[in-house]
């Protein structure tokens, strides 16, 4: 009995001493500034760098694909969204706009052929995200390779021709000269426009204007595709230096087609004989006024003029928006 008391007593002072020397402990090292709070992740886990955040990260969303453009290297298809995009047009309209910072704030800055963007960065800005080419416009595009590719890693260019241009096959010479180019620059995001998607680009002309591109000896303009692959890029769309579809009937200051160069032709004798001519030329007004309709129902907005489309009911060709041209 004496035994088992002795033991009692011995265990009870071994306790109260692991007591005391645990509450010195916590007392000393929170008066030293060092709070101790109990961790789950450090309790759970050997400390070998930063805890882990307790909150969970969310995957980043996968850029979706844009059906019918096609690496010239890779020929893997195009994957690309911006929320936001300012669509850069060629117009003389631009020309002492000082519009470049406004446009330099979009996501995506779009621009076509070889429009360029040095000497003219107060009106048009500097960056480019993506940039539509004509097959008719690869030439001039290369006259300016140090501006427009040697210091363009970062931008995506869409070319677009017809078949006879692009095939695949050895025979469309403009292809060929895309794959030499980018064998030499092979950092550069060439891509082209499928037989298919043309097709379609056909098709989204004639749904909305009531005439078949053929019949009517249309030809379509880079200003159409661009716009057409900024509706399937973009949740909207600032569009810069184009004059609403009826702005040459009026009389208004003579500006230049192009703001690079300020000697050509002038805009609106462009547009209007183009508009005339019956042996093959470019629709520029008709083109508008499809685009016009697509502002009716979609995110676009034009600048440099700064206008808004009439209010009417129906588009050219009684529909309202457009059906993305790779449905």
């Amino acid at each position: 009995m004496k035994m088992k008391i002795t033991v009692l007593h011995g265990v009870s002072g071994i306790i109260f001493v692991t007591m005391v020397t645990g509450f010195l402990l916590v007392y000393n090292n929170s008066g030293s500034g060092d709070r101790l709070y109990p961790s789950p992740s450090l309790s759970l886990h050997r400390f070998d760098g930063p805890v882990p955040s307790m909150k969970k990260q969310e995957r980043p969303q996968p850029l979706p694909t844009l059906a019918g453009y096609t690496g010239v290297m890779d020929h893997k298809p195009l994957k690309m969204h911006c929320r936001t995009c300012a669509l850069v047009t060629s117009s003389g309209q631009l020309i002492r706009s000082r519009r470049g910072e406004e446009i330099d704030r979009s996501e995506c800055v779009i621009r076509m052929n070889d429009a360029p963007s040095i000497r003219h960065q107060q009106d048009v800005g500097q960056r480019t995200s993506l940039r539509v080419v004509a097959h008719s416009s690869l030439q001039m595009v290369l006259r300016s390779q140090q501006e427009l590719l040697n210091a363009s890693q970062d931008t995506v260019f869409i070319f677009w021709g017809p078949n006879s241009s692009m095939r695949q096959d050895g025979k469309g010479h403009i292809y060929n000269k895309l794959k030499l180019l980018n064998r030499k620059l092979p950092k550069l995001k060439v891509y082209t426009t499928s037989w298919i998607k043309m097709l379609k680009f056909d098709e989204l002309y004639e749904k909305e204007t009531g005439l078949n591109r053929m019949s009517a000896k249309s030809w379509l303009t880079t200003g159409w595709f661009t716009m057409a692959i900024a509706v399937e890029l973009c949740d909207s769309i600032n569009v810069y230096g184009m004059v609403p579809p009826d702005f040459c009937r009026s009389s208004h200051p003579s500006l230049p087609y192009h703001y690079y160069q300020p000697s050509g032709p002038n805009e609106c004798s462009m547009y209007l004989s183009n508009e005339r001519n019956q042996q093959g030329r470019h629709r520029y007004n008709t083109e508008k006024a499809v685009f016009a309709n697509w502002a009716r129902t979609l995110n676009i907005h034009f600048h440099q003029p700064d206008w808004k489309p009439a209010a009417v009911t129906a588009s050219v060709n009684g529909s309202h928006a457009p059906v993305p041209a790779g449905s």
